[in-house]
């Protein structure tokens, strides 16, 4: 997705929890005709979310797009053994931290402006195992949905990317062994977010993709 934007010619602020990704984003891009700025942070904490957006006005001035994009999952486990550590840690992460990120940036976003929630198609249907992950992803889809019936009447588009499997290394955690080469590619959901982005004539709300040979 960054280097789609960049591509776009977007300038771009990236954050994660670790800074070595960070650096590596920092140098693939060194090249692009864009201003690219990455700054540590965690989206379930409240502090460093205030000062990443105090750094996008410093910067910046204003967000024309807001990618939320940070998930985790947790290894399969039933309800009656899941542990409540482990559904917090997700919770926080896909749902809350959605939130507390989009609040804090909405200050800076204008008419014309979008918000895209990269959830899943776990946001629809549900997978044994994966409760705490279901009703995040669930969560954050009604989260979306509310926050553009919000929005509309001052003309911020929100959109919400439904991705069937990607191969990413979220699966080192829900499925070790999952058939990645059935997977769509990361450059998939990027083109997605492009394509629902240039929308000129209304909005494209939702977007679902799947691999074409369907659900793993």
């Amino acid at each position: 997705m960054v280097r789609a934007l960049a591509d776009q010619g977007c300038n771009l602020i990236v954050c994660g929890r670790n800074p070595q990704p960070l650096r590596r984003i920092e140098v693939s891009l060194s090249r692009k005709k864009v201003k690219v700025l990455t700054q540590v942070c965690d989206v379930r904490d409240e502090k460093g979310i205030t000062e990443l957006v105090g750094t996008v006005r410093r910067r910046f001035r204003r967000l024309d797009i807001l990618v939320n994009n940070a998930g985790i999952a947790h290894e399969p486990s039933p309800v009656a053994k899941l542990p409540f550590e482990v559904w917090a840690e997700v919770v926080a992460t896909n749902l809350t931290g959605t939130y507390l990120v989009t609040k804090a940036a909405l200050p800076l976003m204008k008419r014309g402006s979008a918000i895209v929630n990269n959830l899943s198609i776990a946001s629809k249907q549900v997978f044994p195992g994966s409760s705490a992950y279901n009703a995040s992803k669930h969560g954050a889809l009604g989260f979306t949905n509310t926050l553009r019936e919000e929005l509309r009447e001052k003309g911020i588009r929100v959109i919400a990317l439904l991705p069937g499997a990607t191969d990413t290394s979220i699966w080192d955690t829900l499925w070790r062994d999952a058939p990645r080469d059935k997977m769509l590619p990361p450059t998939a959901i990027a083109q997605a977010l492009i394509s629902a982005l240039k929308q000129e004539e209304g909005t494209i709300e939702e977007v679902r993709i799947l691999p074409t040979a369907g659900t793993l």
